[in-house]
C-alpha cells in the first residue's frame, strides 16, 4: 500500500505501485524514492510515516516526518526552510547508537521532511499496557537512557518530549532508543508553526518548560516522570498535588511493592519542581546511581556465608595476562561491619579460594569471569558442576544431583560469579531474591528476566552483560527433569546446608 501525504486528502490508502494519489493526485513518492505506506502517528506540528526506500534494492524501511505549515506565506515558508535545515545539521551531529540516525532532509510541495532509520520495536508505552516497571527493571531504565543524555547535552541539545511514547525497545539488542528530538524547536521558537504548539507532552514537562525555558534539567525532569509512569500505571498528574507542588507516586505505586531508599532519593530529585533542588546534569544523576549499586543491599545482599578461610590460588592462574586482570571491586565500609556478610577480603581480594574437593580445575572459569566474557563463564559454570558430580559435561542435572553437589565446589562456583561481577551474579544472589520473593518462582523469573515456559532460559532471552538485571546469571541451562520449576528450592536448600556446615567446622 502507499500512503498519501496530503494532509487534505480524504482517502489517503493507494496501491502500492501508484505514483500519485488515486483521490487527489498528490505525489506519492518522496524524492521518488520514499514511498509511505503507514500512518505511525501525528502531534501537534505534523505526522509520522512508515516508509521504504525504493532506490535500495532491499528496499529497507525508514521513518519520515513531514511537518505542517498553516501559514502560505512565501517569505515565512522561506525562512522555515532555512531554520529547519539548521537544525537539521545539528540532528545529523547527533550520532550514538541509541538514536536514530539522519538520512534525509527535504522540502517539497509545500511541506518539509525528515527522514531517519526506523527503529523496530515496541514503545515503553506499549510496555506500560502489559505490565508495570519493578525496582530492577526502573534502575536498567535510568542506567540505560542517562548516558544517552549525557550525550544529547554536551552537544547542546535538549530533547524536550521525554515520555514513554519516545522511548523504544529496539528488538535487535533490547536497547532503549530515543526518538522524536525536537527538529520543530526552532521553527515553534519561530513562531512558523501553530501559536498553541508546545514541544513536550503536558503530563511529562517540566515546569519551566511550560513557561518556555528548557535546560537539561528540564529532560531530567521528564525522565523522572516516565519512571514513576512506568512504576504506577497511573497517569502522571494524578500523582501530582498542586498545593504543595509535591509529588506522591509512592502512594500510587502496585500493592507489595517495595522501593529501595536510594532509588526512592534519586527519583525524588529527579521530580523536584524548583530547578534549585533537581539533578542539573545526567552526569549528577549517573554518579549517585553508581554510588547507590555500590553500597544497596541487593548487589551483595547480605549472604550469610562465613568469612573466608586464607585463601590459596590454583598455580594455573599465571596464564591470566595481567593486563586482563580487573582492578577489585570498592566496598562499603559498613560490609566490613557483620561477621555474618560477605567478607570483605574475600571479595576485594584477587586470590580466590580453588581447591576443589573433587580436583576440578576452576582455572578457566575464573578466567571468562575475571575479563568479562559472560556467556563463556556461563558455559564453563554448567561443565564444572558436572564435573563436581564425576558427570560429563553437558549433562543437564535432575534436582536429586542438586542435593549432591559438593559444598566446596558450589561455593567455589558462587564465589567466582560473586566477585567478578562485583556482586551482581551468583547463586546465592539468586537464592536471595528466592526467599525474598517467598519462593514464588514465577514472581523471581520477573525479577531476574528469565522466561518460565521451559526447563532451560531461552538463549535469545538471556543478556551477557554485566548490566543484565541483578541474579540474570549464571542461567539455569544446566537444570534438567521434569520438576525444573523446583531447582530454586534445592538450590537454596543446599547453598543454606553449605552455609551451616562452614559455620559449624569454624
Amino acid at each position: 500500500m502507499s500512503y498519501c501525504l496530503n494532509p487534505e486528502c480524504q482517502k489517503p490508502e493507494n496501491p502500492n505501485t501508484a505514483e500519485l494519489c488515486l483521490n487527489c493526485n498528490f505525489n506519492l513518492l518522496l524524492r521518488q524514492r520514499y514511498r509511505p505506506i503507514q500512518l505511525l502517528g501525528r502531534g501537534g506540528f505534523g505526522k509520522t510515516f512508515l516508509a521504504i526506500d525504493e532506490d535500495i534494492p532491499s528496499q529497507p524501511r525508514c521513518a519520515v516526518k513531514q511537518f505542517y505549515f498553516y501559514d502560505r506565506d512565501p517569505e515565512i515558508f522561506k525562512k522555515a526552510v532555512e531554520l529547519f535545515h539548521q537544525e537539521a545539521v545539528r540532528l545529523d551531529d547527533l550520532k550514538h547508537p541509541q538514536i536514530p540516525k539522519l538520512l534525509a532532509c527535504f522540502k517539497q510541495e509545500t511541506q518539509i521532511y525528515l527522514v531517519q532509520e526506523f527503529i523496530d520495536g515496541p514503545t515503553l508505552k506499549q510496555e506500560l499496557d502489559d505490565s508495570v516497571y519493578d525496582e530492577n527493571k526502573t534502575w536498567q531504565l535510568l542506567q540505560d537512557l542517562l548516558p544517552v543524555l549525557k550525550f544529547i547535552h554536551n552537544s547542546h541539545v535538549v530533547h524536550r518530549d521525554i515520555k514513554p511514547e519516545n522511548i523504544i525497545r529496539r528488538l535487535s539488542d533490547n536497547k532503549l532508543v530515543l526518538i522524536d528530538f525536537g527538529i520543530a524547536k526552532l521553527l515553534t521558537d519561530s513562531a512558523l508553526l501553530r501559536s498553541a504548539t508546545l514541544i513536550g507532552s503536558q503530563d511529562y514537562v517540566a515546569p519551566e518548560q511550560m513557561r518556555g525555558k528548557v535546560f537539561p534539567a528540564s529532560d531530567l525532569y521528564s525522565l523522572g516522570v516516565t519512571c514513576i509512569r512506568l512504576m504506577t500505571q497511573v497517569p502522571p498528574l494524578d500523582m501530582y498535588d498542586y498545593k504543595t507542588e509535591r509529588w506522591f507516586w509512592r502512594e500510587f505505586l502496585p500493592k507489595g511493592t517495595s522501593i529501595s531508599h536510594n532509588l526512592g532519593e534519586i527519583l525524588d530529585k529527579l521530580l523536584q519542581t524548583h530547578l534549585s533542588g533537581r539533578y542539573s546534569f545526567a552526569e549528577e544523576v549517573l554518579q549517585d546511581i553508581n554510588a547507590a549499586l555500590d553500597i544497596r543491599p541487593q548487589l551483595f545482599l547480605s549472604l550469610k556465608m562465613p568469612i573466608a578461610p586464607t585463601i590459596v590460588d590454583s598455580p594455573n592462574s599465571a596464564n591470566l595476562n595481567a593486563a586482563q586482570t580487573p582492578k577489585p571491586p570498592i566496598l562499603p565500609k559498613s560490609a566490613a561491619n557483620s561477621a555474618e556478610t560477605l567478607s570483605l577480603s574475600m571479595i576485594s581480594n584477587l586470590e580466590l579460594t580453588l581447591l576443589s574437593a573433587r580436583g576440578v580445575d576452576y582455572t578457566k572459569l575464573r578466567n571468562y569471569l575475571s575479563i568479562k566474557k559472560w556467556k563463556e563463564a556461563d558455559r564453563e559454570t554448567w561443565a564444572v558442576m558436572c564435573q563436581s558430580l564425576s558427570l560429563t559435561p553437558g549433562i543437564q542435572l535432575e534436582i536429586s544431583q542438586i542435593y549432591k553437589l559438593p559444598c566446596e565446589d558450589l561455593q567455589i562456583v558462587d564465589r567466582l560469579w560473586l566477585h567478578y561481577s562485583q556482586g551482581r551474579f551468583g547463586f546465592s544472589v539468586q537464592k536471595e531474591i528466592y526467599e525474598s520473593v517467598k519462593g514464588d518462582y514465577v514472581r523471581f523469573c520477573d525479577r531476574v528476566n528469565w522466561p518460565t515456559y521451559n526447563s532451560t532460559t531461552s538463549p535469545g532471552k538471556l543478556k551477557f552483560t554485566q548490566q543484565a538485571p541483578i541474579g540474570h546469571l549464571p542461567s539455569r541451562s544446566w537444570v534438567g527433569g521434569i520438576q525444573w520449576l523446583r531447582h530454586l528450592d534445592a538450590l537454596s536448600a543446599k547453598l543454606t546446608e553449605c552455609s551451616n556446615n562452614s559455620a559449624a567446622k569454624s
